[in-house]
C-alpha cells in the first residue's frame, strides 16, 4: 500500500540530534524508513539517540556548527541528502534592558547563522538532492508572538523565518522545499533553565487551552510530514504548533 508519509530510501540530516526535538526527529524518521545523519556536539548523547532508533546505516557526526570548518567537514563527509532538519539551538530569557552585545551575537550565531550557513554550504557543494526538503526550527516567539525576556531569542527565530521564505523561492526551481515549524513550549531541556522555576512552568501551562506543553515527538510528527512526499506542494510555509495558545 502506498504511504505518502514514508521516508523509505531517503537520507535525512538532523542537527541537535542528541536531545529534545532533534532526537525525536531522528528516532521517528528512522521508524519511517529514513537513513539518518545525526549531528550534535555531544557524542555520548548522540549514541543514546542511536540506541533508540530503528537499525539502519545511520551516521553520527560531532560538530560545532558555529565553526565554518566544521560545516565544510560535514559537507565533505556525506552524500546527497533528501532532507535537512535544523533543530540545534539555545534559549535565553533576559529582560531587554540587560541584553548585551555578546548575548545577541552568541544566540544569533547558534540559532540563525549556523543553520543558514549549513544549508548554504550543502547547497553550494551540491549535497541537497532535487526535490529534497529543508526544515528549520523557528518558534511562535518572533514569528507570531512575543514574550517578556525573549527579545534576543525571538529575533533569531524571526530571522530564520525571513531567510527560509527567500530560500524557498530560490530553491523551488530544483523542487527543493524550505519550511519552518514554529512550536510553542515543548517539554525539552531548552525550557528547563535555572532562572525558570517549576512553579512558573506549571503556571504558564495554564495559559494553554490544552493545559500542557507539547511533547518532542508531537513536533517531530509534523517535521516528518514536511520531509515526506505528502508535502510536495508545501514550501515557504511556517507551521504553527501551539496547542491553541495563539488563539486563546
Amino acid at each position: 500500500m502506498n504511504n505518502p508519509f514514508s521516508l523509505e530510501g531517503k537520507k535525512i540530516l538532523v542537527t541537535g540530534a542528541a536531545s529534545g526535538i532533534g532526537r525525536s526527529v531522528a528516532v521517528e524518521a528512522s521508524k519511517m524508513g529514513a537513513t539518518v545523519v545525526l549531528v550534535d556536539l555531544n557524542k555520548e548523547r548522540m549514541k543514546e539517540t542511536l540506541g533508540l532508533m530503528v537499525e539502519g546505516n545511520h551516521q553520527t557526526m560531532a560538530a560545532d556548527l558555529t565553526k565554518s570548518e566544521n560545516l565544510e567537514q560535514i559537507a565533505s563527509q556525506i552524500g546527497g541528502l533528501d532532507g535537512l532538519v535544523s533543530c540545534a539551538g539555545v534559549g535565553l530569557t533576559l529582560p531587554f534592558k540587560f541584553c548585551g552585545e555578546d548575548d545577541l551575537k552568541r544566540v544569533m550565531a547558534i540559532n540563525f547563522y549556523a543553520p543558514v550557513l549549513l544549508t548554504q554550504t550543502l547547497v553550494k557543494r551540491k549535497k541537497i538532492n532535487k526535490n529534497a526538503s529543508i526544515v528549520y526550527m523557528a518558534s511562535i516567539d518572533g514569528t507570531v508572538t512575543g514574550h517578556i525576556g525573549n527579545s534576543i531569542y525571538s529575533a533569531t527565530k524571526g530571522a530564520i523565518l525571513g531567510s527560509a521564505r527567500s530560500q524557498a523561492l530560490e530553491l523551488a526551481p530544483r523542487g527543493i522545499r524550505v519550511n519552518c515549524v514554529s512550536p510553542a513550549r515543548v517539554n525539552t531541556p531548552l525550557i528547563k533553565r535555572d532562572n525558570i522555576s517549576e512553579e512558573q512552568v506549571k503556571a504558564n501551562m495554564q495559559l494553554y487551552p490544552m493545559k500542557r506543553y507539547a511533547e518532542p515527538e508531537e513536533i517531530a510528527y509534523y517535521i516528518i510530514y514536511l520531509l515526506s512526499d505528502a508535502s510536495t506542494y508545501t514550501t515557504g510555509s511556517n507551521l504553527v504548533i501551539d496547542g491553541g495558545f495563539t488563539i486563546a
